[in-house]
């Protein structure tokens, strides 16, 4: 049986070009759609859909990740997620464990 392909992420990839293009002043080209999980002890700590797009004229990367998260009671407003194929965020893994350290650290300070 043959492996479902992955849901895309509900806003859309438009949404998330409008991220990529925000966040990081470049145009994009949408390529797939990569789930991503993590597990701890055996459990799913997270589990993420993420847009891989090509990056349009940037001159240190071709890739970015993207993925939005909905909104919650302490954040009315979807979040969304645009990181650039750069060191140390080499693959939408990487991007997405990054974005939870960056963001529990936020909440730390």
């Amino acid at each position: 049986m043959m492996p479902s392909a992955p849901t895309p992420d509900p806003a859309g990839i438009p949404a998330l070009q409008d991220a990529i293009r925000h966040m990081h002043g470049v145009e994009s080209r949408f390529i797939e759609w990569q789930v991503v999980s993590d597990t701890f002890q055996g459990k799913i700590v997270f589990e993420r859909t993420v847009g891989i797009f090509e990056v349009i004229a940037h001159p240190a990367t071709t890739r970015a990740y993207a993925w939005s998260d909905p909104a919650t009671l302490s954040s009315k407003a979807r979040r969304f997620f645009a990181v650039l194929q750069l060191p140390p965020f080499l693959s939408a893994l990487s991007a997405v464990r990054g974005s939870i350290v960056a963001g529990a650290r936020g909440r730390n300070s």
